[in-house]
């Protein structure tokens, strides 16, 4: 048999589909494969060697090293990700929206964008949208699924990459992807007035052939757990800090020491204080967590 390589799109009752020679094949694992580390457990976006059963069926033998791993929703090889929040409806909460940011840098994905949706709905101007992680070196898209106006750009951020779209519930992730190509369809849900939420309307992480790329349509979350990540390494996930370097003490938590440059940033302004009180909470978060 001839070993073909391919991507995995999606994982369903435990049959995988792959995309291989320009078609889906329905794969199983093979058995050795099943026994193997547990860390390399299928995933979508998974690169793997399989050999052909029939035109439509084959075995996998072999899961590629990923280049990244995203952990919640598990997504591999990403090449972005776009951090989706609502300008309104539910309000993006500073808290909320750092954690996912955090979670992102934590991905080892180079490119990180945030989105915001539902501008049709913000009464501010619309360059104040989530201005603070804008100053923080993000690019910011804001846009409207509804009216379809920012499109063209989030579009052309997509064409030819491999993008998980990522956020809370209710942020009109599934709307946003139906805005840009009405053929997927895919379920959305209002936002419940009771909790001020959005419903989760997607069940599992997929791969979508998008543009010369893929989109990833994710489960929907209203809070993510901070894994894996040392109090000591948050601080390289706000990327602003590093303007700040010239603390008094190194290394330096930015959280209690004096003649700390990052926090004399966030007192005078320079800073965001909703970027510095996010920091500190999580910072105390994952402080908790190791006692």
């Amino acid at each position: 048999m001839v070993t073909e390589h391919g991507r995995i799109l999606k994982v369903y009752n435990n049959v995988l589909h792959v995309a291989a020679e320009g078609r889906v094949i329905l794969c199983k694992l093979r058995g050795r494969v099943k026994k193997g580390r547990s860390d390399l457990t299928p995933v979508p976006g998974d690169i793997v060697s399989l050999e052909r059963i029939t035109a439509e069926e084959g075995v996998i033998e072999r899961i590629e090293a990923r280049a990244n791993l995203l952990q919640r929703p598990r997504v591999a090889n990403l090449t972005q990700i776009v951090v989706t929040v609502a300008a309104v409806a539910p309000d993006p909460h500073p808290l909320v929206v750092s954690r996912f940011l955090v979670l992102a840098e934590c991905s080892g994905v180079k490119k990180i964008v945030l989105c915001v949706n539902k501008m049709d709905l913000y009464a501010g101007a619309p360059e104040d949208a989530l201005a603070p992680y804008e100053a923080a070196g993000y690019p910011v898209l804001r846009v409207s699924a509804e009216q379809g106006t920012g499109l063209d750009e989030l579009r052309g951020r997509l064409a030819g990459e491999i993008t998980v779209f990522a956020g809370p519930s209710g942020a009109g992730k599934s709307s946003l992807l139906n805005a840009l190509d009405p053929s997927l369809a895919l379920l959305t849900g209002a936002v419940s007035e009771k909790i001020g939420r959005g419903r989760h309307t997607t069940r599992r992480a997929e791969l979508i052939p998008f543009a010369g790329g893929y989109v990833v349509d994710t489960p929907g979350f209203t809070q993510q757990e901070l894994t894996d990540l040392a109090p000591e390494e948050l601080a390289a996930c706000f990327p602003e800090f590093a303007r700040h370097a010239s603390c008094r003490f190194a290394p330096c938590s930015h959280s209690h020491e004096p003649a700390c440059a990052v926090k004399e940033a966030a007192e005078t302004g320079e800073l965001p204080r909703e970027r510095y009180d996010a920091y500190i909470a999580l910072l105390d978060e994952l402080r908790t967590k190791r006692k």
